[in-house]
């Protein structure tokens, strides 16, 4: 999901970018844009009578005709008029110079479109009256009606939108329209329980949503010149901010207090419900009938499992069709937005945006729309990080990748022996709710966008982190796909939150990068590489939660999202667990209450254990690449 730009803009900026007038470089591209197209604004009749407020630029040039090319957005299309051009960037700048039609729509009830706007709308699998409507059945008539009015196109449409645009995107593939010949579904929402924006596992993303669904929200008097205000905290230090805050419900009764009605429809369906498996997207992507490239990147903090999902599902139930997927070392719409060259303290060695922009996705588009065969689809397009490359692979994962155990040992080592500890070998920590695990060092009210690479130290220093590390590796290890975790654990409590990270540990001579604009010490680094939670309530179902019985041994068990990572010759891999990735995520009273409505003295300090003996071996299944 995106963030407006009082959060995090850089897919939206990417469909609707600011021109300020000392922006000389908007200034010339909306300059630009003028000069080659003319802009036009329409509101286009849905089957039950709702108008879709739809901005066309339809290019100069009528020596040819052109594809269309359509985003959907609850992000507006500002500046509305005709004569106010805004000034493409990324993947519109891209499609404007190589001359497509480019048509972006309010969705329903979203700043000029009429209607009821509602939150990941669910799909109707039964149309039977004009008045069963959804994203699906508005991209369908959109698309019939640009096809029958808009002039000189060549009858191709394609559709492409990033996060939330990326779930219009999924959504208007289904049941697809016949001139509907190519899709691409960037960084799309899938399920908002289990994964992406509003969850990770049952386990409610705080800080990402908070200011996010508080600024969606708002209304204001005059929606097409007009934004709503932001939330103003007061303060940039979000962890102490959301500490003081108290139990969760303190969020609407006394922060909110009522400006925000979703927010406090999340927390009103503490488990996976009817309401959030209407949203659930995967199990409806089908009778998909174009070409489908899902993109993403590797460190996106909102929707990479949606990425995944929605390559994975569109996969297994539409056989035959072309269905690519691509991922880079991008955070969420890093690759319209960002150079790609590096993200915080980590560099890629290479401008990996312009290579995508370049190499793959116009000339995807330029296949399917416009009949150029010179771009021939590959299955798998990522970028693999610690070596810094581009792969192509026949599948995802790749078929070459042999499955291996890690498991965690005695004395905070890991290694793929398994366990030979006696019986009940463990290691314990005590979690304190009034002291979670901070999830980032930089102090913030948002998150900073380099936190999925962010140096571990601070984290590994903590009682209540326990870290395994391997030994020195003797040779590369390349880690690609999915990371099945097994933890054997018990707690004093009733319920508990089990974060896992996978680290990569630099050698203690790595030279420091040249240049070095952050100042970073490269000695012994500990880059995050991948980490996630489960909710431990929801260990064995999402719809059924569970308490823990104090003292018993529990098997908890969570997938987390795919890498494409290589540790090198002479670094370490290292394991954290912990209980707390605050303000990341709220906190968990450790007992088991409804945490929306949970009180001050709900919020118990527990001890937790973690088993590694044979009979409760706490492991990770990865996938191995063999070396090259």
């Amino acid at each position: 999901m995106m963030r407006p730009c009082t959060l995090l803009c850089l897919a939206f900026l990417a469909l609707v970018p600011v021109t300020r007038a000392d922006d000389k470089p908007a200034e010339s591209s909306a300059r630009w844009m003028a000069e080659h197209y003319t802009k036009y604004e329409y509101r286009i009749p849905m089957r039950d009578g709702v108008r879709l407020f739809t901005r066309v630029y339809l290019p100069k040039d009528t020596s040819q005709r052109w594809p269309i090319l359509l985003t959907r957005t609850p992000y507006s299309l500002k500046p509305y008029g005709t004569d106010n051009y805004d000034a493409p960037e990324g993947s519109l700048l891209s499609f404007a110079k190589d001359k497509f039609i480019l048509v972006t729509q309010d969705v329903r009830g979203r700043y000029g479109s009429e209607g009821t706007f509602e939150h990941v709308r669910p799909f109707q699998v039964e149309k039977r009256t004009p008045q069963q409507v959804d994203e699906s059945s508005d991209a369908w008539d959109t698309i019939d009606w640009l096809v029958k009015n808009l002039p000189n196109h060549n009858g191709n449409v394609g559709m492409f939108g990033i996060s939330y645009p990326g779930f219009y995107t999924s959504m208007g593939m289904i049941d697809t329209h016949p001139a509907l010949k190519a899709v691409s579904p960037q960084a799309p929402i899938t399920d908002w329980f289990i994964n992406d924006d509003a969850h990770r596992n049952g386990a409610l993303l705080l800080v990402q949503n908070f200011s996010f669904f508080a600024a969606i929200d708002q209304k204001v008097a005059d929606p097409l010149h007009e934004s709503g205000p932001g939330y103003t905290f007061g303060t940039a230090d979000g962890y102490d901010y959301f500490l003081r805050m108290g139990p969760l419900a303190n969020s609407d009764a006394q922060l909110l207090k009522g400006r925000s009605p979703f927010w406090n429809t999340v927390l009103a369906h503490p488990n996976y419900d009817a309401f959030w498996q209407a949203r659930d997207i995967r199990p409806h992507l089908k009778n998909v009938r174009c070409a489908v490239l899902t993109v993403g990147g590797w460190y996106d903090a909102e929707d990479f499992p949606g990425t995944l999902d929605t390559y994975r599902r569109t996969e297994q139930q539409n056989p035959g069709i072309t269905n690519v997927v691509v991922i880079g070392p991008w955070i969420h719409g890093g690759w319209s937005r960002t150079p790609g060259d590096r993200l915080g303290d980590v560099g890629f060695r290479a401008k990996t945006s312009e290579y995508y922009l370049r190499e793959i996705e116009l000339p995807f588009f330029r296949r399917y729309l416009k009949g150029d065969q010179s771009y021939q689809p590959v299955e798998a397009t990522m970028f693999e990080t610690g070596t810094n490359r581009w792969r192509k692979f026949d599948a995802w994962p790749p078929k070459a990748a042999q499955p291996r155990t890690l498991y965690l040992g005695a004395g905070g080592t890991i290694g793929f022996a398994a366990p030979d500890a006696e019986a009940g070998a463990c290691d314990e920590f005590v979690s304190d709710p009034a002291k979670p695990v901070p999830y980032t060092m930089t102090r913030t009210t948002r998150y900073p966008k380099d936190y999925p690479v962010e140096d571990q130290s601070f984290a590994t220093s903590r009682p209540d982190v326990l870290a395994y590390t391997t030994g020195v590796l003797e040779e590369d290890l390349t880690i690609a796909g999915p990371i099945k975790v097994t933890l054997q654990v018990a707690t004093t409590g009733t319920d508990a939150d089990w974060v896992v990270k996978v680290i990569d540990v630099y050698a203690g001579d790595t030279a420091n990068p040249d240049p070095n604009p952050t100042g970073v010490i490269y000695s012994g680094y500990q880059q995050l590489v991948r980490a996630d939670v489960m909710r431990g309530r929801f260990r064995n179902s999402f719809e059924h939660p569970e308490a823990f019985v104090p003292g018993k041994v529990t098997k908890v068990e969570l997938t987390m999202p795919d890498i494409c990572h290589t540790f090198r010759r002479g670094h370490k891999l290292m394991v954290h667990v912990q209980s707390s990735w605050f303000p990341l995520i709220d906190r968990n009273p450790q007992t088991f209450v409804d945490i929306a409505k949970a009180k001050p003295e709900d919020y118990r300090r527990q001890t937790h254990r973690v088993y590694r003996s044979p009979e409760a071996a706490s492991r990770l299944e990865v996938l191995v690449l063999p070396s090259p």
